[in-house]
């Protein structure tokens, strides 16, 4: 009997740890970006522009590149953003790759003005986003 409970401990921990890689190899998947670098830049773009758009401005730092964020904080990102229009509706018109390591995002932003007496309507921009691959991941090349 002693010999039975080792087999069933035994193969309760193989397959235990069957399980805990599985959900490991998913996970690590899970965080792959999948698809043309186009597509991918486009998709980031999208997702930070749509924090923008929410104020989630935390959120939106996370997609400046590692090399901005190591010198600039977020508390300084978050003081820029301090403008006179609020954000309306964004779209990632188009994405060009240059190479394999840096795309442009065209992105269409519309804006409503604040603080403007009797203007009505809203104010339409573009503006190029210039995006780099940085440590295998796609960011947002950001000025200081």
């Amino acid at each position: 009997m002693h010999n039975t409970n080792n087999k069933f401990l035994s193969g309760r921990r193989v397959a235990l740890c069957g399980v805990i890689a599985a959900v490991t190899l998913l996970a690590g998947c899970a965080s792959l970006e999948t698809g043309t670098p186009e597509e991918i830049v486009k998709a980031r773009a999208e997702a930070r522009w749509k924090a923008m758009v929410a104020h989630d401005f935390k959120r939106a730092y996370g997609y400046l590149a590692p090399s901005y964020r190591a010198v600039s904080s977020f508390e300084r990102y978050n003081e820029k953003l301090n403008g006179g229009a609020a954000w309306a509706k964004v779209e990632v018109a188009r994405v060009r790759c240059e190479n394999a390591e840096k795309c442009t995002a065209s992105v269409r932003i519309e804006s409503k003005p604040i603080g403007v007496m009797n203007f009505k309507g809203n104010i339409i921009t573009g503006v190029d986003e210039t995006w780099l691959l940085e440590d295998g991941k796609w960011w947002l090349y950001q000025k200081l």
